[in-house]
């Protein structure tokens, strides 16, 4: 297997791994779609119990967090000298060691592709190793002692098992995921979400084809979900159940659909039989929208509303926020403006709206910001969105972007009427994106509701790379909507389709009745952006063209009234094995399956990573280093579940 370089270039950049404890709170809040449907009273007998969690061990929080070579250690150490043998052996400078008790990031290493190599950062005392990166070239795992032993990531495995609690030997990864030394006993807890915020939308039933035949939802292009769970996974836990939504694991990764030709969306079909449940098929529905060029983009009006509280100290969270900010400040152009608010125990206008001829100006606002005091969240919008206001016109895109933990303590305003403003200036011509930043008091329900809300998208920041990712790579889809109130309908048909299920989308739905209802807020597409959606299907015998009709109904930007397309799923679509399916729906299947069995649900009793796994690496081309991040994850998660069985 190739290199997965992303995923610990990713810890890296965030700078930190949290630990947290078990919690048994669960979230009342409402769900993200306003609208009352039919799967409502279907639902609650599908839900698992909420005591079923085999899914994770508690890690112990570590010492202070500090960069790497922040506090090296003293010439002559043991540790020091192995570090400087495995230096001379690999030819390359080592990463940074962690000083005792503290909690430090591995070096990256120098050189770049097939020469990127490096001795993660070594943890003595209650440190944490994060292993070197190897691309062709060698890359050593880090070594720890004490409560967290080191990950090794190099040639593209990621090392087997985490050392966590107790007594963990020295444990160091070599090329290939080989481990020797191999952590010793340890003392693992349980899951890991104690104060974050989730809520449970239930798992769709299946539903009889000849009792209904319409199945309606929002669009979805939010990846938070997926990001949140990548940070658990890296950091030796399993998501909770709740935070997983499986349309946020799909939408996270890129799919080779055929762009539109006369409308900003297409859409485009593909089934194939279910390689998880005998005599079931799999129905994807794949949306792609309008790619735009740089030039067509419109000006963009940016207000930065970044919490600076003191739940914001730790690295993974203002000081990530603070480079996401610059990185996107430097991939804005002339005629783009950027405001700044702040929020803690007061709210600040720290900068008004200044265009980006003064980037100097505007990096230097981001630099100063520090984090200290309580949460006046309420407050924060309420001025960020004053901002907003100042700089709609027909012909640029006026934004806020928040960027926070999500945790609000303090302001006067409650949360409907923060959700009722935010809704109010979708009207007005303001659009809002929220970034989530750290572990622990990660109120992810609130930054998910706000980007729903706001007609835009939800992200969470795990990473420096995934900061690249929102704000460079895809900024004209981060920045751009160019289709707003999207709602798809699948007609099926039931002389074909005996029954069906929608995996995902559960806080999405929509009732039949109000698919053509112009008034009633759905989701939105960005530039380039993709939806996609799977279902579960039961075909009668002789099923294939016309088994199902996919309706797209979506306004134009700013638009009151809405159009409609409708497409028929063709014979070629369904291929006779699933071996035999177009890579992006295997691939679709496996990201799928994995989200499942994250959550629990019940569909997926008798499914495993081991089926999983095989189906993403079948599905997984050369060089895609997405979905080899994928891969590893997947076995990151094997291993946790089973030191927790072991246990």
């Amino acid at each position: 297997m190739r290199p997965v370089l992303m995923a610990v270039a990713g810890a890296m950049c965030a700078f930190a791994v949290s630990g947290c404890t078990t919690s048994d709170q669960r979230s009342e809040a409402p769900r993200s779609v306003k609208t009352e449907s039919k799967r409502d009273a279907a639902k609650s007998a599908e839900a698992p119990p909420a005591d079923v969690q085999p899914n994770g061990m508690r890690v112990t929080r570590l010492g202070k967090v500090t960069e790497a070579a922040a506090a090296p250690q003293q010439a002559g150490a043991p540790e020091q000298r192995r570090r400087e043998a495995v230096d001379k052996a690999l030819g390359h400078p080592a990463g940074g060691a962690a000083a005792s008790g503290n909690l430090g990031p591995g070096g990256l290493g120098v050189g770049i592709n097939n020469a990127l190599s490096g001795l993660g950062g070594s943890g003595v005392g209650d440190a944490h190793g994060v292993g070197g990166l190897g691309s062709r070239g060698t890359g050593s795992g880090g070594a720890g002692r004490g409560q967290m032993g080191g990950l090794g990531h190099a040639e593209g495995m990621m090392g087997k098992s985490y050392g966590a609690g107790g007594s963990v030997n020295v444990g160091v990864f070599a090329s290939g995921g080989t481990a020797r030394n191999v952590f010793g006993p340890s003392r693992l807890g349980d899951t890991a979400s104690s104060g974050e915020g989730y809520h449970d939308s239930g798992v769709n039933p299946w539903t009889d084809t000849s009792k209904d035949h319409l199945s309606t939802f929002a669009a979805d292009v939010d990846t938070g979900s997926y990001t949140l769970a990548r940070k658990k996974l890296m950091s030796g836990v399993m998501p909770a159940r709740e935070a997983v939504r499986v349309e946020e694991f799909l939408n996270y990764f890129r799919y080779s659909y055929p762009a539109p030709t006369e409308s900003a969306l297409g859409v485009s079909m593909a089934a194939a039989p279910s390689p998880f449940t005998p005599g079931r098929h799999l129905l994807r529905v794949g949306v792609q929208g309008k790619r735009l060029s740089v030039n067509e983009r419109k000006p963009a009006h940016l207000t930065f509303l970044v919490d600076v509280s003191g739940s914001m100290q730790s690295p993974d969270k203002l000081p990530l926020a603070k480079r996401a900010l610059r990185l996107l400040v430097d991939n804005l152009r002339d005629g783009d403006t950027v405001s700044m608010v702040t929020y803690a125990s007061g709210v600040k206008l720290v900068l008004p709206h200044t265009p980006l001829e003064k980037k100097a100006q505007i990096h230097a606002a981001i630099e100063e910001l520090t984090a200290g005091g309580s949460t006046a969240m309420s407050g924060g919008i309420e001025l960020a969105y004053q901002q907003a206001l100042k700089t709609v016109t027909s012909d640029s895109v006026s934004r806020v972007i928040i960027l926070s933990d999500g945790d609000a303590n303090v302001g006067a305003t409650s949360h409907q009427a923060i959700l009722a403003m935010i809704a109010g200036a979708v009207k007005e011509g303001v659009t809002c994106t929220t970034l989530g930043f750290g572990m622990g008091n990660y109120r992810d329900e609130l930054m998910e509701q706000f980007a729903n809300k706001g007609n835009g998208n939800h992200f969470y920041v795990d990473s420096l790379f995934e900061a690249h990712r929102i704000f460079s790579e895809q900024l004209g889809s981060t920045l751009e909507v160019i289709a707003q109130d999207v709602k798809l309908q699948v007609d099926f048909n039931s002389d074909q389709v005996k029954g069906y299920r929608l995996i995902g989308y559960e806080n999405r739905d929509i009732a039949d009745v109000d698919f053509r209802n112009d008034k009633v807020d759905a989701g939105e597409i960005g530039a380039g952006h993709t939806v996609t959606a799977l279902y579960e299907l039961e075909l009668r015998p002789g099923a294939g063209a016309g088994l199902a009709t996919v309706r797209v109904r979506a306004k134009k930007p700013r638009g009151v009234t809405a159009s409609e397309q409708a497409f028929l799923f063709p014979a070629s679509a369904l291929a006779p094995t699933f071996e035999q399916a177009d890579v992006d729906l295997r691939f679709a299947t496996a990201v799928m399956g994995a989200a499942e069995i994250f959550r629990q649900s019940p569909h997926a009793k008798n499914w495993s990573y081991e089926q999983v796994q095989r189906i993403a690496r079948a599905a997984t081309p050369e060089g895609n280093v997405e979905r080899t991040e994928f891969l590893a994850l997947l076995q990151q998660a094997r291993a946790i579940v089973g030191a927790v069985a072991a246990r």
